[in-house]
């Protein structure tokens, strides 16, 4: 800022780089306790001065993971900052004092009430706010403005948040400042953070290097204290780690994706193994379709339906059942896949579908068969497809205190793992392998040789009497 008597703040010289960096996308990752949060919330009161000072109007939106860590951003930064920055430079400007307002943003929705989440601003005179928000698509699509997402590998439905948010900062000028400790690479923070030839504007920060520039903090003690090499190397160190409880990590995904799966066309008349994943309301009703080649299943199609009938549920079964030569077909029974299994079994036999009710067993059983065919290689998945990747890693392990392993989806995907289910009904299906029955006639001579008599005492539709 033009004027200035002395800095209000002495920052450290990653984050003076950070702060001064004026590139209209600009993303961070950066080690815990590095002051991101604090130089970030600096940057945007600095340029609400600046533009006060300048008659003009500056407008900044912060995003948190949560109310909580909205409250926080504004209470512990953003408040601090522009209390100091009036005190320096109040000379400079006028209209009286910003003002510190606690509000309500209501998000109009499709069906009943409106959303209602807690705002905090502040308001100078010159027309300029800050308003600190928790993040979700809702509040990130409510304004035009500049925008910080705070610690966004963190942010519930990441890829959600960030479709309805970047056409917001689409106008000319406005900046979009994103910054974050790792979470794994089940995020959109980690493809904004690895994707090549991009416009962003990267600064990368860990706990060494920000101890080299001055900060003070004792690495050792830190670690030690931490005792837990994983989370020491994501969270201080920025390695980009797997989720160690993904059942199935990116690499393992990665390693049976192939450009010819997924292509109907190339289907070679094989047979094939369907599994069916039932939804209803918001869930996705997903057919995943898969060819025995060998001994690699390949994935030959998957449909995937969001808010369909039932009805048309079964069309799309039907569909599948005709063009392929199916030989077993499993389908989610769970709840509402009552009635979708039983009408399937009359439809096209009941040796050929299988009703799996969803237990925790069955899960286990199911992901583990989807596990096993892609560590060895016997399974091959559509290329390039970041929903489906995202859908097939979304799916983690837990163990309870009683020590029982259970699967839970993570929330940030398109569905409920929906497409993982279908892969592993399918998977499972082929895994129990297929038994053709033929026969031969037996020659009439022979038969007589060997005719004896039969007789049927009891049992059903059995009658008395010799045949």
């Amino acid at each position: 800022m033009s004027a200035r008597p002395r800095p209000v703040v002495n920052f450290l010289p990653y984050q003076r780089a950070w702060i001064e960096d004026q590139s209209r996308f600009k993303i961070g990752m950066f080690s815990r306790q590095t002051g991101k949060t604090f130089s970030t919330g600096g940057e945007c009161v600095d340029d609400s001065f600046r533009a006060w000072m300048e008659d003009r109007r500056a407008r900044w939106v912060i995003l948190s993971r949560g109310e909580r860590q909205a409250a926080e951003m504004m209470t512990e930064v953003v408040k601090p900052f522009t209390k100091a920055f009036y005190e320096v430079y109040n000379t400079l400007v006028k209209g009286g004092e910003p003002r510190f307002e606690e509000g309500e943003f209501r998000a109009p929705q499709e069906k009943g009430p409106d959303a209602v989440y807690k705002a905090l601003e502040v308001i100078f005179p010159s027309g300029g706010r800050i308003t600190a928000l928790p993040a979700n698509p809702d509040t990130a699509r409510g304004f035009s403005a500049n925008v910080i997402l705070d610690e966004f590998a963190f942010h519930a439905k990441s890829r959600d948040i960030w479709a309805a948010l970047f056409p917001v900062i689409s106008k000319s000028g406005l900046r979009l400042r994103v910054i974050s400790t790792p979470n794994g690479k089940g995020n959109k923070f980690y493809e904004l953070m690895t994707a090549e030839d991009t416009v962003w504007s990267r600064h990368v920060v860990d706990i060494h290097e920000a101890v080299a520039q001055g900060l003070e903090r004792n690495i050792d003690e830190l670690r030690r204290g931490m005792a837990d090499e994983d989370a020491w190397a994501q969270e201080y160190e920025l390695k980009w780690l797997d989720e160690a409880s993904a059942w199935l990590d990116y690499d393992l995904i990665s390693g049976v994706e192939h450009p010819a799966a997924g292509m109907p066309g190339l289907y070679q008349g094989g047979l094939c193994y369907v599994g069916v994943d039932i939804a209803a309301r918001a869930d996705l009703f997903v057919i995943w379709v898969g060819e025995l080649v060998g001994d690699v299943l390949w994935t030959r199609e998957i449909i995937a339906r969001r808010r369909v009938s039932f009805a048309e549920q079964d069309r799309l079964l039907d569909e599948v059942m005709g063009r392929y030569r199916v030989v077993r077909v499993r389908m989610d029974q769970t709840g509402m896949g009552e009635k979708p299994v039983e009408d399937a079994r009359r439809r096209h036999g009941e040796l050929r579908v299988e009703g799996v009710l969803f237990s925790a067993a069955a899960k286990l059983d199911m992901a583990t068969a989807l596990k096993e065919r892609m560590q060895d290689r016997r399974v091959r998945i559509p290329a390039g497809d970041v929903v489906l990747r995202a859908d097939l890693h979304a799916i983690k392990s837990q163990v309870g205190v009683s020590g029982a392993r259970r699967l839970v989806a993570d929330g940030d995907t398109d569905g409920h793992a929906d497409r993982f289910w279908a892969a592993a009904l399918a998977v499972s299906g082929a895994e129990s392998g297929y038994q053709p029955f033929d026969y031969r006639a037996v020659p009439r001579e022979a038969a007589k040789e060997d005719a004896r008599e039969v007789r049927l005492t009891g049992g059903f539709r059995a009658r008395s009497g010799v045949w």
